[in-house]
């Protein structure tokens, strides 16, 4: 409730996308449309810290991306509009980054508190963001950056993961979201939008999910 989510849209993303409430995009399919967002409230953030026993908030550190990535264009904007939002609710946050290498490193091994990552799907099904971003496993493999372990969450994914059955797994997905949201495991900022700049005479040419990937079997070129 403390971060300005459609702010940071508008300055980082410049529009260009849409305020996130789910671990996955609304595009792919179990998507939880009814799940219904934190809104931004200076005030009752105040009262929930409070009620938590920080009424003079508390200090910490937030990491940021060292490099621009598809997801975030710029981290370390992103982070300074964090910062700014969250001293509003009395919550000093101290910016800390690394070398990219470094960074990845140092998350893995949960050596933050609060850390900025992003995810690029690269199959199409929902199980590539909750086994790998969410379950108790990925904690133990490190990609699990908020160290969270449900094992409701993991049974119910795992459930999914084996039924064959594409509606029986959608439900399943939609209670998982429920989970995440409830818990408040993430805060998610943005859905972003890839762009490629791409000459007129080129034909067939389809951006690739995964950003480091391009698919060239069915592109030619007019010759204009």
């Amino acid at each position: 409730m403390a971060i300005d989510k459609k702010g940071i849209l508008d300055t980082i993303y410049q529009g260009a996308g849409q305020v996130a409430k789910n671990p996955i995009p609304p595009i792919m399919w179990s998507y939880n449309d009814k799940i219904v967002d934190y809104s931004y409230n200076v005030i009752k953030a105040r009262e929930l810290l409070a009620k938590a026993g920080y009424k003079n908030g508390f200090e910490m550190e937030l990491w940021y991306l060292p490099v621009q990535r598809p997801y975030n264009p710029d981290g370390k904007r992103m982070a300074e509009l964090v910062q700014a939002d969250l001293s509003k609710v009395g919550i000093t946050a101290k910016l800390v980054t690394y070398e990219w290498g470094e960074y990845r490193k140092r998350a893995k091994n949960g050596e933050h508190q609060a850390v900025m990552f992003g995810w690029s799907g690269d199959n199409g099904d929902p199980d590539n963001f909750f086994a790998n971003l969410l379950s108790c496993d990925a904690v133990k493999g490190g990609g699990n950056f908020a160290r969270w372990c449900n094992p409701a969450y993991d049974e119910i994914i795992v459930k999914a993961a084996r039924t064959s059955v594409k509606a029986d797994r959608v439900k399943l997905y939609e209670k998982a979201q429920e989970i995440v949201h409830e818990e408040a495991v993430w805060v998610p900022i943005a859905h972003s939008v890839r762009f490629e700049p791409v000459r007129k005479s080129v034909t067939g040419y389809k951006t690739a999910a995964v950003p480091t990937n391009h698919y060239f079997s069915k592109v030619d070129v007019n010759g204009k």
